[in-house]
């Protein structure tokens, strides 16, 4: 019989969609991003690690290094908990910053990002509240929304999150769950100071309440001392954090891994049995074959370098070029600046002139849980080499300079 070519039947309407789906938005960075990554454009609008940075040689080394010596293995299925040495290493790897885990205490994931998505699916009923920053990671709102979370937020400034209120949330909305990034915030690049980690970890464990501690950017400090992880301070198991290498050695590995007490573990482990069998065999050996082949300790060097030099000429170009009443932070590691704009300028609006300018930036707008605020904007430096942030930031001030 020979098969038919015909194309498929267009239902006469569309499908009924689950409910919670009237919940989940398009991400508004995603569809930025088709337009601002054109090779024309200087974008700072993804949150984008520096692909000339990327360690190309080890990795492909390290995935003919397993093709050799366990290729069957590495293209055969795996354990949902993930490859046991990997694990290992990063239970190793955790203790030299005070985190202490065994590898039972260890979910490989597919980037930090299925460790939020596994934490809502584990822990959130329709209605349930989340504690989040205002404004929080665009990624992790669009992920608790779609399993029909409410939000209580908590404000922030340039400290992290703001906990003196935080207290009245928890006795009056009772959330299932507080989220927090808590290094080099996404979109703010803010990090919570060491005060407000003991006052958040002090009320979590009064009132009972889980903290999901996503920490992405966390080993790209450039300036300042390291403060200890929320996960390293807690004596009472209410902490998961989630880590990757996505931001360390390339996205496209797709590997991260959420530790936390060993029932929460397991329960992440069982929904993603349910989602996705397990993170890439491949994937996974090959990334810990490049670990014991690798400077890994030398290429984190070398990224610091690298993104803090990018950070202080992005600085330097807004002290420049953007006009008064504008303010920004003043990051001391991870990808991104949080500017505010002057009074009564809307980013949604610029957006379009930027364009026109040839340069891109994304809107705060999405990035808040609470009433959505159009006065601020999202950089990244990261992807961009210093005379590039240069020009881009000199077309975005004359953008900006001219409303």
């Amino acid at each position: 019989m020979i098969p038919s070519t015909a194309p498929l039947a267009r239902p006469k309407a569309g499908f009924p969609l689950a409910h919670r789906m009237t919940q989940l938005k398009a991400s508004a960075v995603r569809e930025i991003l088709k337009v601002a990554e054109r090779p024309d454009i200087l974008s700072f609008a993804g949150g984008l690690p520096a692909p000339e940075l990327f360690p190309l040689a080890a990795i492909a080394q390290a995935h003919a290094e397993v093709f050799t010596t366990e290729g069957a293995a590495a293209l055969q299925y795996s354990t949902t908990e993930g490859f046991a040495p990997l694990r290992e290493w990063i239970c190793s790897h955790l203790a030299k910053s005070g985190l202490r885990a065994t590898p039972e205490q260890v979910l490989i994931t597919c980037g930090s990002q299925q460790g939020i998505e596994l934490t809502a699916k584990v822990l959130l009923d329709p209605g349930d509240v989340v504690v989040v920053e205002n404004p929080s990671y665009l990624a992790a709102l669009q992920t608790f929304s779609g399993y029909e979370a409410s939000f209580a937020v908590a404000d922030s400034d340039d400290d992290g999150m703001c906990v003196d209120g935080l207290e009245r949330i928890l006795i009056e909305r009772r959330p299932k769950l507080i989220y927090i990034v808590p290094n080099f915030h996404n979109p703010k690049g803010t990090t919570l100071s060491l005060e407000r980690r003991h006052a958040l970890l002090r009320l979590a464990q009064r009132h009972r309440v889980l903290i999901l501690e996503d920490d992405p950017y966390g080993e790209l400090r450039f300036r300042g001392d390291a403060l200890p992880s929320l996960a390293s301070l807690d004596t009472e198991g209410v902490v998961i954090q989630l880590g990757t290498f996505s931001k360390t050695l390339a996205p496209g590995l797709r590997i991260g891994w959420a530790v936390g007490p060993r029932e929460i573990i397991r329960s992440l482990t069982i929904a993603k049995q349910a989602s996705d069998l397990h993170t890439a065999t491949l994937a996974q050996r090959a990334t810990f074959m490049l670990l014991n082949r690798f400077d890994y300790t030398g290429h984190l060097a070398q990224l610091r370098v690298q993104y803090g030099e990018r950070c202080l000429v992005m600085l330097d170009a807004l002290k420049e070029n953007m006009p008064p009443g504008a303010r920004w932070t003043q990051p001391d590691g991870g990808m991104f600046v949080w500017v505010e704009l002057p009074q009564g300028m809307n980013a949604d609006e610029l957006f379009p002139k930027a364009l026109d300018k040839k340069v891109a930036f994304v809107p705060g707008t999405s990035f808040f849980a609470a009433q959505p605020r159009r006065e601020f904007m999202r950089l990244n430096y990261s992807n961009r080499p210093p005379e590039f942030i240069r020009e881009g930031i000199r077309r975005l001030g004359a953008v900006i300079s001219t409303q």
